[in-house]
C-alpha cells in the first residue's frame, strides 16, 4: 500500500487553519467581486500560509499543507457564488438587508450541491480528459517545492500590507480621489473618458488573469466608452427624451456615466446571454460522459482502490443530493407559495445545478478558476428559469424575479464550487492526495464561507451601499452581476430592458465568438472568450484599464524570464508575482471590510478623512499606483534578477 494512505491530511490544525483563511478569504473576495465583478482562486496564497504556519508548529507534510489550501479556496468560491446572485434580491427591493439564515441556506447548500455535483467528475475532466485546470497544477508546484516558502511569505505579506496602506490611504484617509477620470466634450456631439481606478487590488487580478483576458476587458470597455457611448450620445440620445433630459447641462464624465447606467451597458448583458448560451452547446459532449463516469465508480470503503482513486461513494452522493433538495424545496415554497411551482424550481435546480457544475468543471480546467465564466452560466439559468416560471405565473408576477434569482443562487454556488472542487482535485491528484479527503474538506469550508457571508455584505451594504450610495461621500460598489441578474429577471417579468441594447450586444457576442473560432482554427495562442469581451462592456470603463495594467505587468515579467532562462516555465519562475498579487488583492479587500466598521459605526463616509489641506490629490495616487505596479514587476523577475 502506498505509504502516504496514511500519512496525516485531515488533521485538527489543518482544519482550523483551513477554517480561519476560509473566513478572511470569503470577505476579502466579497468585497473585491462586488467592487469589481471578479474573483480570484485563493488556493496557492493558502497553500503558501499553510507551508510557513504548519512548519512553526511542528512537522507537516505536503497533503496536510494540500488539504488547508483545498478547504480554504472554498471561500473564493462561495463569495463568488453569493455576490453574483443574492445582491440582485436587494438592488429589486425584495429585501432591504441580507437573512442571515436565508443567505447561509441559498449559499451553503448550494456549495454542498456543488460538492456532490462535481464527485462523478473527477474522472472524467481530470483523468481521461486530462484538461490543464492550470491553478490546480500550479498550487500542486507551490506545494512541491515547499521546503522553503520564506521568499513566497515575505512577497504574499509585503503585498498585503502594501494593499492595506494604499486603501487606507485613499478610501480612509481621504488623500486621493479612488480613481483618475479625465473627459470632455469634442464638439457638439461627441465625448471622450478615460478613467482609471487607483487600485492595487485590480493590478493584482490583471496579473493574476494575464495579458489576454486583460486585453479583452480593455477592449470590451473601448467598444463600451470610446465608440457606442459616444456613439449614442451624437446620435440617439435625441430620440430618449428622458435621458437627453438628465444629460442636459451634464459634465462630460456624468453624461457617459449615464448614458452607460441606463442603455450601452444592456449591449454587455446581450453578449453575456449569447456567451453562456454557447458555452452549453460547445460542452454538451462533455456531459453525459460525466454522469455514466461517475455511477460507475467505486467509493471510498472499496479496499482495492488505491486511496489516490477514493472519491466519496455514489450511494452517499445520491443521498446527499435528495437531503439538501428538501429544504431548498421548503425554501422555494415559502416563497411562491404554490407546491406544483415550488416543486418545478426545485426540479430546474438539480438538474440545471448538475449540467452547469460540469460545464464550471470543464471550463475551470481549461482556463482556470479566476476566468471561469460563472457569471455567464448563471445568467443563462436565470434567463431559462424566468421563461419557465413566466409561463406558470404570468407576466407581471412580482415573485417571479425572485424565484428566479433564487434558482441561480443556489446554481451558481454549486457551479461555483464545483470548478473550485476539480481544481484542488487535479492538485490533489499531483501530490498524492486522496480525493474523498478533499471533498471532505471543501464541504466545510463551504459551509465555513457561506456562514460569514450575510454578516459581510450587511457591513459592506449599510457601510458603502450596493448598486446606490449608502450615504453621501462614498463610493456605492457596483455590484455588476447582480445588477445584471436583477435586470434579466425583472424585463422578463415586464420590468422592461431595453432590448434592442441586449440584441446589439448578442450580435457583438457572436462576432466575437466567430472571432476565437478562427483563432483556435488557426493554431494562435492568443483567444478571445466572449464573456471576458462582456465583462469589459458591462463594467465601468475606470475597472478595466487597471486590470489591463496588471496584464501587461505579466507578460512584461514573462517575456523577462523567457529571454533569461530559455526553456524554463515562465509561469512557474514569476510565482513569487502571482503571490504578490493575492497580496494584493487580499490587503485592500480586507481594509475594505475594516474600513466600512468605524463608517457603519459614525454614520460619517470621511470619519477617518484628513483635512482638504492635507490632500495631495490625484495624481499622487496615481503615481503611488504606477510605483506598486513597478514593484509587482521587480518582484515578478526578482528570480531572473538574481541568476543574472
Amino acid at each position: 500500500m502506498d505509504t502516504r494512505d496514511t500519512a496525516p491530511q485531515l488533521t485538527a490544525r489543518a482544519i482550523l487553519l483551513s477554517l480561519i483563511l476560509t473566513v478572511a478569504l470569503a470577505a476579502a473576495n466579497a468585497y473585491l467581486g462586488l467592487f469589481a465583478g471578479m474573483t480570484v482562486a485563493t488556493a496557492i496564497p493558502a497553500a503558501v500560509i499553510s507551508m510557513g504556519v504548519l512548519r512553526l508548529l511542528g512537522r507537516s507534510n505536503i497533503l496536510e499543507n494540500n488539504i488547508v489550501a483545498t478547504g480554504a479556496s472554498a471561500g473564493s468560491a462561495i463569495a463568488a457564488g453569493t455576490i453574483f446572485t443574492i445582491p440582485a434580491l436587494v438592488i429589486m427591493g425584495h429585501w432591504t438587508k441580507f437573512d442571515y439564515w436565508w443567505v447561509l441556506a441559498i449559499a451553503g447548500l448550494g456549495g454542498m450541491l456543488g460538492v456532490l455535483f462535481s464527485v462523478p467528475l473527477r474522472r472524467t475532466l481530470i483523468i481521461e480528459q486530462d484538461l490543464k485546470f492550470p491553478e490546480g497544477v500550479a498550487t500542486a508546484e507551490v506545494l512541491k517545492i515547499g521546503e522553503n516558502p520564506g521568499p513566497g511569505l515575505r512577497a504574499l505579506g509585503f503585498a498585503a500590507a502594501a494593499g492595506a496602506i494604499f486603501k487606507t490611504a485613499l478610501s480612509g484617509l481621504r488623500l486621493s480621489p479612488e480613481a483618475f477620470t479625465a473627459a470632455g466634450f469634442v464638439g457638439d456631439r461627441a465625448l471622450a473618458v478615460f478613467a482609471l481606478n487607483l487600485s492595487p487590488a485590480l493590478l493584482g487580478v490583471g496579473y493574476i488573469v494575464g495579458i489576454n483576458i486583460g486585453s479583452l476587458m480593455l477592449s470590451g470597455g473601448a467598444l463600451s466608452w470610446w465608440i457606442f457611448i459616444p456613439y449614442y450620445h451624437g446620435f440617439l440620445l435625441d430620440q430618449d427624451p428622458a435621458l437627453s433630459a438628465r444629460v442636459a447641462g451634464a459634465a462630460a464624465g456624468d453624461a457617459a456615466y449615464m448614458i452607460w447606467s441606463a442603455k450601452i451597458r444592456y449591449i454587455g448583458v446581450g453578449a453575456m446571454l449569447i456567451g453562456g448560451l454557447w458555452s452549453l452547446w460547445t460542452l454538451r459532449g462533455s456531459l453525459l460522459s460525466g454522469v455514466r463516469t461517475g455511477l460507475a465508480l467505486k467509493g471510498s470503503g472499496d479496499r482495492s482502490v488505491p486511496h489516490t482513486e477514493r472519491d466519496l461513494p455514489m450511494t452517499a452522493i445520491l443521498a446527499g443530493i435528495v437531503l439538501f433538495v428538501i429544504p431548498l424545496f421548503a425554501l422555494y415554497h415559502a416563497v411562491v407559495g404554490h407546491f406544483g411551482i415550488a416543486l418545478t424550481m426545485a426540479v430546474i435546480m438539480v438538474i440545471a445545478g448538475f449540467v452547469f457544475s460540469s460545464v464550471s468543471g470543464y471550463m475551470a480546467g481549461l482556463v482556470g478558476s479566476s476566468n471561469n465564466p460563472v457569471s455567464g452560466i448563471t445568467i443563462s439559468t436565470i434567463l431559462f428559469a424566468s421563461l419557465v416560471l413566466l409561463a406558470m405565473l404570468g407576466p407581471g408576477s412580482a415573485v417571479g424575479p425572485v424565484a428566479a434569482i433564487l434558482i441561480g443562487a443556489v446554481i451558481c454556488n454549486a457551479a461555483a464550487i464545483a470548478g473550485d472542487n476539480l481544481q484542488d482535485l487535479k492538485a490533489g491528484q499531483l501530490v498524492g492526495a486522496t480525493p474523498w479527503r478533499q471533498q471532505v474538506m471543501l464541504a466545510v469550508g463551504a459551509l465555513a464561507s457561506a456562514a460569514v457571508m450575510a454578516p459581510v455584505l450587511n457591513l459592506l451594504l449599510e457601510a458603502y451601499g450596493i448598486g446606490t450610495p449608502a450615504r453621501a461621500g462614498v463610493t456605492a460598489l457596483p455590484a455588476p452581476q447582480a445588477t445584471l441578474m436583477a435586470s434579466v429577471a425583472g424585463g422578463i417579468f415586464g420590468a422592461g430592458l431595453p432590448w434592442n441594447m441586449v440584441a446589439t450586444g448578442a450580435v457583438v457576442g457572436a462576432l466575437v465568438i466567430a472571432l476565437d473560432a478562427w483563432l483556435k482554427r488557426t493554431g494562435r495562442s492568443w483567444r478571445a472568450p466572449v464573456l471576458a469581451v462582456a465583462v469589459g462592456i458591462y463594467l465601468p470603463l475606470e475597472l478595466s484599464t487597471p486590470i489591463f495594467a496588471g496584464g501587461l505587468v505579466a507578460e512584461l515579467a514573462t517575456r523577462w524570464h523567457r529571454r533569461r532562462s530559455p526553456g524554463a516555465d515562465p509561469e512557474i519562475l514569476k510565482q513569487n508575482g502571482l503571490l504578490f498579487s493575492a497580496g494584493l488583492i487580499a490587503g485592500e479587500a480586507l481594509i475594505g471590510v475594516a474600513l466600512a466598521i468605524p463608517i457603519v459605526l459614525s454614520g460619517d463616509a470621511e470619519v477617518l478623512a484628513v483635512g482638504e489641506q492635507l490632500r495631495p490629490g490625484q495624481w499622487a495616487g496615481v503615481v503611488a499606483l504606477a510605483a506598486v505596479g513597478w514593484w509587482l514587476f521587480r518582484t515578478a523577475t526578482a528570480g531572473a534578477r538574481r541568476a543574472a
